[in-house]
């Protein structure tokens, strides 16, 4: 399976994430597929080693995959997550008080951001929660 987080705004106005992956099937020749998502660009991005970026929300709907860099994401109630080389966000707090990152290890963060079409069903399924977790 192929791990994804999601980052959402939510009724307090703040940015708020889960963990989940992106549901595959069985295909042929035995690889696992995701369903297709409706998109309308793709574009790369690279920053170097070191790099920070202050409170911001997603600028659209977009998948963000993580080809190379650690990161560590936080949101404006304290929440941290990491995202590593292969992981995906699945930005959705295009409003609110958005959310910051940082490099953690001496890589680049090398990214494609898919930008998708207003309205696209996303493979994405959220992480089954614990008993007794918040």
């Amino acid at each position: 399976m192929i791990r994804c987080v999601r980052l959402w705004t939510g009724d307090d106005n703040n940015s708020h994430f889960e963990e989940g992956i992106i549901e595959l099937e069985p295909g042929q020749r035995g690889d696992w597929l995701s369903s297709k998502a409706d998109v309308v660009t793709i574009s790369f991005q690279e920053t170097a080693s070191g790099g920070t970026f202050s409170w911001h929300t997603a600028p659209v709907r977009q998948f963000v995959i993580t080809l190379s860099g650690t990161l560590d994401f936080q949101t404006r109630d304290g929440q941290h997550f990491l995202l590593h080389p292969g992981d995906i966000l699945l930005a959705e707090d295009t409003v609110g008080s958005g959310h910051s990152w940082k490099l953690t290890d001496d890589s680049s963060w090398r990214r494609a951001y898919v930008v998708l079409r207003p309205g696209a069903h996303v493979p994405f399924r959220a992480k089954e929660r614990q008993p007794g977790s918040a």
